[in-house]
């Protein structure tokens, strides 16, 4: 059965992480099954795994020359494949593919994360005495036996299937577009190739987009996701959002909305902001021959920041990602925020690693189309991309129930309009003033003071920002999160009475 995937960019680990992979030199039952079992359980929500049968590893990698499998051991290997996979409780059975690769034949076991983990096998196969069965996972490239904790951690997610990966029991095949399907294997460069003979159902078995069985069949919801004409229709909001809010009080905006399966809508809405926002600078500096270049926003961050919105967002949140634009930064916001045990310290570091995916079929398919990279990269390529453009760091934003997510591009201050340009579209009375703060508070939880300037639009916090929140304060409605005035961490919140 061919696979969903470019086999080349598979192997390469140009598509899928290293500690996804697992390289074989042959059949060898015991560890193999093991892994099987490993990748299964998907104790990360990373989308499983896959391994390689007879090529060996090499430091992580493809060794070479590759060794190969012989072609008429295979039929063989399949079967013991498959009746190995009996002695996993409960049953799981991979997906199997031949393939060949610098001109030898090899096999690839697709193992998706199962929907009904935890999984356990034979800690020895080949022991006749019974040796007991274990749960294994994958740490880092390793396979390796669960420990209580982590026991207890893959029973908890039991009955917790990423919400990309659940059957959606609203919906049917004929919600599902062939043509859809056909275009992003086209894409990816997929083996997986369809002709006049292909049966929706068919090819939507193979990439693992149906469940149940097979007189009840329903799409997963990545199926809607991607391979249906309108995903709103299945995921109210669905979409993203686009404001230009060049004024304060929201004067001639410009909106724009961008709808349809999740790749078109990223494609379409980067298109977009690459002609009507991206501006570039070209300035003479008189003690050099080379003019510097930079951009009001780097693109690569944009591109990162919206990505990871669209892979990380909730599809059960009925909200849209939006994108806001105003004369001094741009803010991507989705929902919801973070898991907790990101701390504030570890999103003003930029250091947000996350230890399990929301989305993990989500992110294979982005991958696969190379609009998004690897595991947790997202952030530091967005801190990367303003400091080589020579803008301001990013910021990032959470309100304290964790329930928006908001990146915030400030503009490369050779874009900032001029001091008395910015006082004349911020300038507000004091009572407007103290409603904008009690706003972005709200929506945003804590902020610190430059945060709530760059918020409101100001490129420097002014001395009218800082009466008014002393005013606020001493009304008893805003509050500071820290005794020291001058402590690093200080930041403003509502006082909640």
């Amino acid at each position: 059965m061919a696979l969903p995937v470019n086999i080349k960019q598979l192997l390469e680990q140009k598509t899928v992480e290293s500690s996804r992979i697992d390289y074989k030199a042959g059949w060898n039952p015991e560890p193999i099954i093991h892994t099987i079992c490993a990748f299964a359980n998907d104790i990360d929500n990373i989308g499983g795994g896959y391994i390689v049968i007879g090529i060996e590893d090499e430091n992580g990698m493809p060794g070479l020359p590759v060794k190969g499998l012989d072609k008429n051991a295979i039929d063989d290997i399949n079967k013991d494949i498959l009746q190995k996979c009996n002695l996993i409780e409960p049953r799981y059975i991979p997906v199997i593919s031949h393939e060949t690769y610098e001109g030898k034949d090899i096999l690839i076991l697709w193992v998706p994360g199962g929907n009904s983990r935890p999984y356990k096998c034979p800690v020895e196969i080949f022991q006749k005495a019974k040796s007991g069965k274990a749960y294994y996972i994958r740490k880092a490239s390793n396979t390796i036996k669960a420990n209580p904790d982590e026991e207890r951690q893959l029973f908890s997610l039991a009955n917790n299937i990423p919400f990309d990966d659940r059957p959606n029991t609203q919906a049917s095949l004929q919600d599902i577009s062939l043509p859809l399907i056909s275009d992003f294997l086209a894409r990816a460069r997929s083996s997986l190739a369809i002709d006049n003979r292909s049966s929706t159902e068919g090819i939507a078995l193979q990439m693992g987009l149906l469940d149940g069985p097979a007189e009840q069949r329903f799409p997963r919801n990545i199926a809607l996701m991607f391979f249906s004409i309108n995903p709103e229709k299945f995921f109210p909001y669905a979409r993203i959002e686009f404001v230009d809010k060049p004024d304060p009080a929201g004067e001639n905006m410009t909106e724009k909305r961008f709808s349809g399966p999740l790749d078109s809508q990223i494609i379409s809405a980067l298109q977009f902001i690459r002609g009507y926002v991206i501006k570039e600078s070209i300035r003479k500096l008189d003690y050099q021959a080379e003019a510097i270049r930079f951009f009001n926003y780097p693109f690569a961050a944009i591109e990162e920041a919206l990505v990871n919105a669209v892979y990380h967002k909730s599809y059960e949140i009925r909200e849209p990602i939006t994108v806001t634009l105003t004369p001094t930064h741009l803010e991507i916001r989705s929902f919801p925020g973070p898991d907790r045990y990101i701390t504030d310290e570890d999103l003003r570091e930029g250091h947000i690693i996350g230890l399990r995916y929301r989305n993990r079929r989500i992110g294979d398919y982005l991958k696969e189309l190379k609009l998004a990279e690897g595991r947790n990269t997202g952030i530091a390529k967005i801190i990367s991309s303003m400091q080589e453009n020579g803008s301001p760091d990013p910021i990032f934003l959470t309100d304290s129930k964790r329930i928006h997510f908001s990146v915030i591009l400030p503009v490369h201050e050779g874009f900032l309009p001029s001091d008395d340009t910015l006082q004349q579209k911020k300038r507000r009375n004091k009572e407007e003033l103290k409603k904008e703060i009690l706003s972005a508070l709200t929506d945003n939880g804590r902020l610190s003071i430059s945060q709530l300037a760059s918020l409101l639009g100001y490129s420097m916090p002014p001395s009218s920002l800082r009466k008014a929140i002393n005013e606020l304060i001493k009304e008893g409605r805003i509050e500071y999160t820290e005794k020291s005035k001058r402590d690093p961490n200080q930041k403003i919140r509502l006082l909640i009475k």
